[in-house]
């Protein structure tokens, strides 16, 4: 009798990136990074998160650490690992779009200093915010990986979510994956979603979830029940909670249900003491609560959001406005067309839900609140609230079109302003403008 081999899963260790992000604020130092790195870097994993989401952010504003040397640097540590990155689609890794040329200009600089894998996703879940960043990688042959935000409403369903990683693909993305930023997918509604994508596309689906609810793990056997290629983790220190399922655990747990992951457990253990020596030099931005909070089930809110919204309200002595804007979160999101919770979205609609609190519905419309009304950054999932939207027009027309139709290229300018300067220092001006300064004269040699 023929025994049939084991599955393939692929596994992406993310603690150098979202691992940090979700546990120590993102402040950890190139040098404690690297220590992980060399521990990681032949334990089998496939790939490794490294760069992307709020790490140039923080290298610039707050450690005044080289960003691109930060992601040459782990791939240097890491030669045999895919090294993959979190892009905000047209806003690269700000707030805001950016033009076509600049988009260009980030990726091909990004792939130079040693990224090979490039999530995409768009706060909006806008597929056409995509479209310069899939065409940019593709042109520089590395792999695009297409992402669809998981979120709870109304409007939300699997043959939405399906719909638009079937346009992904039509784009001419590499991988799909889901992207569970606020870990609300539970197991069954996993394995229903990972079932109809394999059925709707033909490449490679990979989940990334976070643990806030307490069904990462649970999530994640699912997905590979279901066909589910590829899984994001992190190491046991950074695991659980607004972190993410366990590594050692799902690597373990897999081989004993007989799927391969060509991972060494042994060495993934040696890697996780690394981490757990590493995240106690970090302990003071540790996240205030960062364990299993089943809220969220209902509010829909992550959970760095929260942690950052109970901080601001105790600044401004107003802890005990919370419960109300938790309850006027969601009223919000309905009005702005039920938009993921996730950078830059969530900031958009939280703090205009505490400006309706603190003020009055609506007293005062944000300029982002007004932007996303406006069609600024992309097409909602659901019609917007029409009477807040004739607010901000003031009798214009919304805008339609690919928002970054409407922005002239920008890179020419840039090379004129800021002569002699390397691509990469060019784009941390242009994306960071107000930090650049600072970050230039104080930046770790």
């Amino acid at each position: 009798m023929t025994v049939e081999p084991a599955k393939h899963v692929r596994i992406f260790d993310i603690t150098l990136r979202d691992g940090s992000q979700s546990k120590v604020a993102t402040r950890i130092k190139l040098e404690d990074l690297l220590k992980i790195a060399a521990k990681l870097a032949d334990t089998g994993i496939y790939g490794a998160e490294t760069w992307g989401g709020a790490t140039f952010d923080v290298c610039v504003r707050y450690l005044r650490e080289d960003p691109w040397l930060r992601s040459r640097r782990l791939k240097e540590a890491m030669p045999h690992v895919k090294a993959m990155m979190l892009i905000r689609g047209q806003n690269l890794v700000a707030y805001s779009n950016f033009s076509d040329d600049v988009v260009g200009k980030f990726v091909a600089a990004a792939a130079r200093n040693g990224i090979d894998v490039f999530r995409i996703f768009d706060a909006l879940d806008d597929v056409r915010n995509h479209q310069a960043v899939i065409k940019a990688v593709r042109e520089v042959g590395k792999t695009a990986e297409g992402a669809v935000c998981y979120t709870i409403s109304p409007v939300h369903t699997i043959e939405k979510f399906v719909s638009k990683a079937r346009q992904l693909e039509d784009m001419g993305v590499d991988q799909i994956a889901i992207k569970d930023m606020a870990g609300l997918i539970d197991p069954s509604t996993t394995f229903e979603l990972v079932s109809s994508l394999k059925k709707a596309v033909n490449v490679p689906i990979h989940l990334h979830t976070h643990d806030s609810c307490g069904m990462g793990m649970m999530s994640a056997l699912k997905a590979v029940e279901a066909g589910c290629d590829m899984l994001d983790s992190v190491l046991s220190p950074f695991a659980g909670g607004t972190g993410h399922p366990c590594t050692e655990s799902l690597v373990y747990s897999l081989h004993r249900l007989g799927y391969d992951t060509g991972c060494n457990l042994e060495k993934l253990t040696l890697a996780a003491e690394e981490a757990k020596a590493v995240r106690k030099l970090y302990s003071d931005f540790e996240a205030p609560y960062s364990g299993v909070d089943c809220r969220m089930l209902v509010t829909q809110i992550p959970g760095g959001v929260m942690s950052n919204l109970t901080s601001q309200l105790k600044i401004q002595n107003a802890l005990d406005r919370l419960e109300e804007i938790i309850d006027e979160i969601p009223r919000v999101r309905e009005d702005l067309g039920w938009i993921p919770l996730v950078t830059p979205t969530s900031q958009i609609v939280v703090s205009q839900a505490t400006f309706n609190v603190m003020l009055g519905r609506y007293k005062i419309i944000a300029n982002h609140t007004a932007n996303l009304l406006k069609g600024l950054y992309g097409e909602t999932p659901a019609p917007v609230n029409k009477e807040l939207q004739s607010r901000v027009l003031k009798g214009e027309q919304p805008v339609t079109v690919r928002p970054a139709e409407l922005l002239p290229p920008m890179w020419p300018e840039l090379e004129k302003k800021f002569p002699g300067l390397t691509d990469e220092e060019i784009l941390i001006h242009a994306i960071f403008p107000h930090e650049a300064q600072g970050y230039f004269e104080e930046k770790v040699k």
